[in-house]
Order: structure tokens, then C-alpha cells, then sequence
């Protein structure tokens, strides 16, 4: 019904950048929020950087000033600019919509995971 598909993925030395993009398709009336989430091996999953519509985006605190989230909602495409990539930063990062169907039902939909390798 609604399929999000993730891409950018890959491996860089630290300091490097990478950008990932997730593009949503399907019968979609509107998304309201959209965000990066990530889960390191033995970790938890964790909460990168969201943004809804209108307002202003919120990241976590390890990457402040590094990641950068943006959304083209002509594309239904949400985006991570990571900058000054550190090892911490290696996860496989997912992305997640909150997707208004035109049936009025909302739900929350996600990516398979692309994988961050950041070596030192």
C-alpha cells in the first residue's frame, strides 16, 4: 500500500559525508512526520532526527550540528545530510513515515534499513 524506499547507504572514512534519501509511494493524502532512526549491532534503536510538516526539525544530541534533515513533499522524500561522520555514527539507519491514506486512516510505515559504515 505505501512503500518507503531507502538509498545512500555506504562506507566512508571519518570526517567523510553521506547523504541519505527515502521516498515514499502509494496512495498517500499527506505525511505529517517523517525522521531517521538507526540501531547499532547490541543496540538499541535510537531516535536520529525528526521533522513534521510545517515545523521545525529536532535531532538527537550526538548529532547536532552534523545531520541535517530535510523533506521535498512534492516528492514525498525526506532526506539525512550527514556530515563529520564519526565511528559512532556506523548503524544501519531506518527511515519512518506517519502516512494519511485516503481512507482517513493513519499509519506508520517503515524503510528495510540502509547500512553506515564509518571507519577511522
Amino acid at each position: 500500500q505505501v512503500q518507503l524506499v531507502e538509498s545512500g547507504g555506504g562506507l566512508v572514512q571519518a570526517g567523510g559525508s553521506l547523504r541519505l534519501s527515502c521516498a515514499a509511494s502509494g496512495r498517500i493524502v499527506s505525511i505529517n512526520l517523517m525522521g531517521w532512526y538507526r540501531q547499532a549491532p547490541g543496540k538499541q534503536r535510537e531516535l536520529v532526527a525528526k521533522i513534521a510538516k510545517g515545523d521545525t526539525p529536532n535531532y538527537a544530541d550526538s548529532v547536532k550540528g552534523r545531520f541535517t534533515i530535510s523533506r521535498d513533499n512534492a516528492k514525498n522524500t525526506v532526506y539525512l545530510q550527514m556530515n563529520s561522520l564519526k565511528p559512532e555514527d556506523t548503524a544501519v539507519y531506518y527511515c519512518t513515515a506517519s502516512v494519511a491514506t485516503f481512507l482517513g486512516n493513519v499509519n506508520a510505515y517503515w524503510g528495510q534499513g540502509t547500512q553506515v559504515t564509518v571507519s577511522s
